[in-house]
C-alpha cells in the first residue's frame, strides 16, 4: 500500500484530493481491536469458523463477517443469510400461489412488481446513513412475500368463509397482516440485525413492500379476470404503493425505539402494532364502505386525500430523522478514527456526508460494495457509542472485527 499524493496534500488510504475527487478506494490495513482476521475477501459467501468463537460458525457474506452465527459445530448451518426456515417453508405455497396468479393473468404478476420499483429506491435512500446488508434486506422482503402473505391469506380466507368479506377486510386483515409483518421486523432483532429506530423503519418497509407485491399480484389477477385491471393497477400500484410499508412502519418504530433504549421488544411493540392496525383498518374500511355506498367515488377521493396527507407527514418526519442520523454519524467520525485507527484519508472521506456520497458515486461496483462495507461497520459503531453509556464489549469487538474485515477486503 502506498501513499497517495495529490498536489501539496498528502493523504493516506483513500485517494482524496483537495476537491474530494477519488482516484482509488484503498484503505490501509487497520490495527482495530478484535480478533485477527485473515484477508479472505476472495472467499465465497458461506459458513466458516467464527473468529470470535472457535467452537462456533459465523456467516461470511463475501466481504465481511455478519451477525448471523451458530454455536453448533456438529451440525453446520446451511441456509444463507437471506433465507430462514420460516421463509423457506412458506416459499412453497407462495410459489404455487404465484403460479396460479400467472395462470389467471401473466401480466398481473409482472404488474405486481411495480411497487417494488417505486418503493424500493426510497427504502435504499433511507438506509444510506447506516446501510443494512443486502442479504438482510432481501430476507425482510421475502418474509413479507412468503410468511406474512401465506399466514394472513389463510386466516383471512377462514374468517371470510365463516363470517363475511367485510369483516375479513376491516377486522381480520389489519389484525393478522400487521401481526405477521411485525414478526418479520422482530425476526431481524432475533438475528441481531436491528439496532435503532431507522433500522426498524427500514426492515418494516421491506417486509411491508414484500407483502404488497404478493397481494397486488392477487388483486391484479382477479381484476384482470373481471375486466377492470387498469383501475385496480392505478389505485394500488401508482397512487398507493406505500400503503403496506406505511402501515407497518409504526411497528418498526416501536421495535427500533425499544432496541435503542435497551428495552424488551415485548410489550414495547404493542403501541406500534396498535397504530398499524388502526391505520390499516381505517384504510380498508373506507374502501370497503365506498364499494357499498352510493357515494363511493367521493369516499375514495377523501380516503386517498387522507392517505396522501399521512404519507407526506411521515415522509417529512423520516427526512428530519435521517438528517439527524447523518449529523450524529459525521460528528462521531473523528472519535471513531482515533479509536479504530482509521487512516487520515478514511477520516476525510467519512467525516463529510456530501463528500462521502460524491466519492461513493465515482467508484466502480466492486469498489462501491467494499466502500459500503466499511461505511456500514462505521455507522453501527457510531450508533453503539451514541447512547451515552459504555458499549457492550463483546458487541464492540464484533463490530470492530467487521470493520477490520471490510477494510482488509477493500485493500485487496
Amino acid at each position: 500500500m502506498g501513499v497517495a499524493i495529490f498536489g501539496s496534500k498528502r493523504v493516506l488510504g483513500f485517494g482524496v484530493s483537495d476537491n474530494a475527487t477519488v482516484t482509488s478506494f484503498q484503505p490501509q490495513e487497520s490495527g482495530a481491536s478484535g480478533p485477527a482476521q485473515t484477508p479472505i475477501s476472495q472467499t465465497p459467501a458461506g459458513w466458516y469458523q467464527d473468529p470470535w468463537n472457535k467452537v462456533g460458525w459465523r456467516w461470511w457474506d463475501g466481504w465481511a463477517w455478519t451477525a448471523n452465527a451458530s454455536q453448533t459445530v456438529e451440525k453446520k448451518p446451511r441456509l444463507p443469510n437471506w433465507l430462514s426456515v420460516p421463509v423457506l417453508v412458506a416459499s412453497v405455497p407462495t410459489a404455487l400461489a404465484l403460479a396460479y396468479f400467472a395462470y389467471l393473468s401473466l401480466i398481473a404478476v409482472g404488474l405486481g412488481l411495480v411497487p417494488l420499483l417505486i418503493v424500493g429506491p426510497v427504502l435504499v435512500w433511507l438506509d444510506r446513513v447506516e446501510p443494512e446488508p443486502w442479504s438482510s434486506r432481501i430476507h425482510a422482503l421475502l418474509w413479507g412475500v412468503t410468511v406474512a402473505a401465506i399466514v394472513a391469506g389463510i386466516v383471512n380466507s377462514i374468517v371470510a368463509a365463516i363470517s363475511s368479506e367485510t369483516i375479513a377486510a376491516v377486522v381480520s386483515a389489519p389484525l393478522i397482516e400487521e401481526a405477521m409483518k411485525a414478526v418479520g421486523v422482530v425476526w431481524a432483532v432475533r438475528r441481531k440485525e436491528l439496532d435503532g429506530v431507522m433500522d426498524g423503519i427500514v426492515y418494516a418497509g421491506w417486509v411491508g413492500l414484500g407483502f404488497a407485491v404478493i397481494e397486488d399480484g392477487l388483486y391484479f389477477a382477479t381484476a384482470a379476470e373481471a375486466g377492470f385491471l387498469g383501475q385496480t393497477f392505478l389505485v394500488r400500484a401508482i397512487l398507493t404503493p406505500f400503503a403496506h410499508p406505511l402501515f407497518t412502519v409504526w411497528s418498526g418504530i416501536a421495535v427500533g425505539l425499544a432496541v435503542s433504549k435497551g428495552k424488551s421488544v415485548f410489550p414495547s411493540i404493542l403501541w406500534g402494532y396498535a397504530v398499524a392496525v388502526l391505520v390499516h383498518a381505517m384504510w380498508n374500511g373506507s374502501l370497503t364502505f365506498a364499494e357499498e355506498s352510493d357515494q363511493g367515488a367521493a369516499l375514495v377521493v377523501v380516503a386517498m386525500l387522507l392517505f396522501v396527507i399521512l404519507f407526506f407527514s411521515v415522509a417529512v418526519a423520516l427526512l428530519l430523522f435521517r438528517r439527524r442520523e447523518q449529523r450524529r454519524f459525521t460528528a462521531l467520525v473523528p472519535f471513531l478514527a482515533h479509536r479504530y485507527q482509521l487512516t487520515p484519508g478514511e477520516a476525510v472521506v467519512f467525516g463529510q456526508w456530501r463528500n462521502m456520497l460524491r466519492i461513493r458515486g465515482s467508484l466502480s461496483r466492486t469498489q462501491r460494495r467494499h466502500f459500503d462495507g466499511v461505511h456500514s461497520a462505521l455507522a453501527r459503531l457510531a450508533l453503539l457509542h451514541s447512547g451515552g453509556q459504555a458499549p457492550d464489549p463483546s458487541e464492540e469487538q464484533r463490530l470492530a472485527g467487521r470493520l477490520d474485515a471490510a477494510r482488509r477486503a477493500s485493500s485487496v
